[in-house]
């Protein structure tokens, strides 16, 4: 049967022009909506994917590889004026400095080989240096060992000035003890093997005369009454060690030295007590009586390096043992398969290079365990190498037939310190007696051994985040649940918007209540906050119980639904008497202190400012969040299931275990799983309320340090760009990444559960 269109009704006309602009309105209101949620969702999506990206761009150069180009090269000429023994380069890269065997040091410019100035030695007529070495502690100081078997004591610096405007660097040669040559060892002949090792309180230096081992001391007093210090020499009579001496070394603390002998022994030799050194101990330092080649400190004088020639370089410190103290290997590196001859460490980190004779270079960095880069950079023989100190510059000697040639080359190298095991495993650092977890990001010193591990502050936000949703998921849950289903509407009304409210608490200001008033409580009254535990779940059963055997004119004198503000004063009553009885249980079971108790009897550290003051004050800030969300998904259950349900005969209690929370469950998950990231995420209650120390630990008396709270502590302090910068932004990012892998594991699990419980 045909209809007539409504618009064609004689009775009711649509098409009025109040009503088309209605409707035009109308239309355009729906499409701004429409196109303004969709504008706000892709905004929440850009800025989430903006937030990624940059955290991936500052993080991104820490995976870059080290490259070195070459800047200039030049030859020298002949060198039948003599070898050159020592070549350093100063702070700006700018001029270079050689010592000859000849007696010159030549300062020169490293990009074009001009001279800058040239001084001499005072040796005596027809002798020659045989050695240069600087001090080990990385001053100034240098040594040079002569022919004759006398030493020269000497200083070679740097004078910044700026006349016109235009920087000029002055070298500087310096003797601040004796400008004639002295006669520290007893030996005849050249010296042939010589350390030394300067500090404010003496100088030692020791060499190697005609075979002989030979140590002499200065020991450094300053009169009170000029400020000048004066030196008093004392001879030292070392331990016989046995073999021809290759190389030695004194450590900067003045407590060892390290004689190295043929084919690969090395002699430890105590020297702390200058007037009666003895001999340590003696270690093989290779495999199969392998030749070691070169024997060079580390940065901080704490590590060994060792080049063998078979093309390894081992890294070598003392570590404590039950028996003392005993040099151990750490680690190794492969540079090639031609003997390692040069070891040059870098001047301000943990860094080395190393050459073979076969013109190879490896770029090596020892607590990442990193092989950064293997370049050959000449078929020529090396003669001697030098970086800069801020290990952005190289330059090489080379010899051959013709002269001397050098290379300057610049080092890309700004993230070393950056490899996966540094970051997530367990590393041998200098000093420690075996590997560790360990986040240490700055020193007053530096020879400081950056330690990165990323392992301890996962590790602390994992904790921080559990013993928070540990106290935060059953009471928020559990609350979530009579709120929504048992209580009356009116006190719903009342409870909800104050719980709610507690979201809105700062959590600077939980965190200054946390650490100065939580942490003191719980620390002097430990045993009535573990009494809790027992006095308040016994007394609501108590009551419970009492109030089901009670008359049914005592029930019905209460309203349904606000049975549970009864158990107000029960808590309280309860609480209070747990806290009453404090005392009492501390010197009834622990002695009169449960925190020494703890210690000395089960070995459980305690500090103040730990995981349990952290997991009540950031549950109490977590417990809100949880509440609101499931006691919505739990309230939003459409009351036919409910009714049903109890129509058939089923139970309260049934009904809600059965119908109810599965029907919830969705919302009840996205609940924890919202509340967990607000725990991971927290960072000022973690701040205030730890010891914010970052420890592998799991006892909940020990407090923790989190990846947000550390990169709140550190990024203000951190050098823009530095290795350090970076981290904490990889710190971030992993937060970030972690963050996105929870909730998009919770949707997947959300989506199942509803999935799973919509058809009931």
């Amino acid at each position: 049967m045909y209809q007539k269109p409504i618009e064609n009704s004689p009775n009711i006309d649509f098409n009025t022009p109040a009503l088309k602009h209605y409707r035009s309105i109308r239309f355009l209101k729906d499409r701004t909506a429409r196109w303004g949620v969709a504008a706000g969702g892709l905004g929440v999506i850009l800025a989430i994917l903006l937030i990624f990206f940059y955290l991936l761009y500052e993080v991104v150069p820490l995976l870059k590889g080290a490259e070195i180009k070459e800047i200039s090269s030049y030859r020298q000429g002949q060198t039948a004026e003599g070898s050159v023994l020592f070549l350093a380069v100063e702070e700006q890269a700018e001029i270079a400095f050689r010592a000859y065997s000849d007696g010159r040091l030549m300062f020169s410019s490293t990009t074009s080989g001009a001279a800058v100035s040239q001084h001499f030695l005072p040796i005596p007529a027809g002798v020659s240096v045989t050695r240069i070495v600087q001090d080990s502690s990385g001053s100034s100081l240098m040594a040079a060992g002569l022919s004759n078997g006398q030493v020269i004591l000497f200083e070679q610096e740097y004078q910044t000035s700026w006349p016109n405007n235009t920087r000029v660097i002055t070298p500087v040669i310096g003797y601040p003890y004796e400008e004639e040559p002295l006669s520290l060892f007893s030996g005849s002949g050249a010296v042939e093997q010589l350390t030394l090792s300067n500090s404010d309180n003496k100088l030692l230096v020791a060499g190697s005369v005609g075979g002989e081992l030979d140590m002499a001391a200065y020991l450094k007093e300053v009169d009170f009454l000029t400020e000048d210090i004066l030196f008093e020499r004392q001879e030292l009579k070392l331990p016989l060690v046995e073999g021809n001496i290759r190389q030695m070394l004194i450590d900067p603390d003045q407590i060892w030295l390290y004689v190295a002998t043929e084919p690969d022994l090395l002699t430890l030799i105590n020297i702390a007590d200058i007037e009666s050194p003895y001999r340590h101990s003696q270690v093989a330092l290779t495999e199969n009586k392998t030749e070691v080649t070169v024997l060079q400190f580390l940065l901080g004088g704490i590590s060994l390096l060792v080049g063998d020639a078979e093309g390894r370089i081992s890294q070598w410190f003392l570590v404590r043992e039950d028996d003392g103290r005993a040099l151990k290997k750490i680690r190794s590196f492969k540079l090639g398969d031609d003997p390692v001859n040069r070891i040059v460490p870098e001047h301000r980190r943990k860094g080395f290079i190393a050459t073979d004779t076969a013109g190879l270079l490896g770029l090596f960095y020892t607590t990442a365990e990193r092989v950064l880069l293997k370049q050959v950079l000449s078929d020529q023989h090396i003669q001697t190498m030098a970086i800069a100190p801020r290990a952005n510059y190289l330059m090489v000697d080379s010899i051959d037939g013709k002269g001397s040639s050098t290379r300057f080359l610049w080092i890309n190298n700004e993230h070393p310190e950056i490899s996966w095991s540094a970051l997530w495993e367990k590393v041998w650092y200098e000093s420690y007696d075996e590997p560790e977890y360990i986040w240490q990001s700055s020193a007053s010193n530096n020879d400081f051994e950056a330690k990165l591990s990323l392992t301890p502050l996962a590790f602390g936000t994992l904790k921080a985040a559990f013993y928070a949703m540990l106290m935060a998921a059953p009471l928020a849950i559990a609350g979530a649940i009579y709120t929504a289903y048992f209580m009356a509407p009116a006190m719903r009304r009342k409870v909800k918007p104050m719980i709610e409210l507690m979201e809105a608490l700062p959590t600077v200001i939980l965190g200054f209540l946390a650490g100065l008033w939580l942490a003191p409580l719980i620390e002097n009254n430990l045993p009535g906050i573990f009494a809790l535990l027992l006095f308040v779940p016994i007394g609501i059963l108590l009551f419970a119980f009492t109030w089901d055997n009670m008359p049914s004119r005592v029930h019905h004198s209460i309203p349904e639904g606000w049975q549970a503000g009864l158990l107000i004063p029960v808590v309280l009553l309860s609480g209070s008497i747990a806290m009453s009885l404090n005392s009492e249980l501390e010197q009834w079971f622990f002695n009169g202190n449960m925190r020494v108790w703890l210690t000395s009897e089960l070995g459980i550290p305690y500090d103040q400012r730990n995981a349990l003051v952290v997991g009540l004050a950031m549950g109490f800030a977590v417990i809100p969040t949880i509440f609101s969300i499931a006691e919505d998904a739990i309230f939003s259950v459409p009351r036919h299931l409910s009714y049903g349900s109890l129509a058939l005969g089923a139970t309260p209690w049934q009904t809600l275990t059965r119908v109810v929370l599965l029907t919830a469950s969705p919302g009840i998950f996205s609940a924890l799983m919202i509340g967990m990231g607000r725990a991971v995420g927290e960072t000022m209650i973690v701040l205030m309320a730890t010891g914010n120390t970052p420890i592998m630990d799991a006892n909940i008396f020990e407090g923790m340090r989190t990846l947000a709270a550390n990169i709140a502590v550190e990024m203000p302090e951190s050098e823009v760009g530095s290795s350090h910068y970076r981290i904490l932004f990889l710190a971030a990012l992993v937060l970030f990444l972690f963050t996105f892998v929870v909730n998009t594991a919770a949707e997947i699990v959300r989506h199942r559960l509803r999935k799973k419980y919509s058809s009931l």
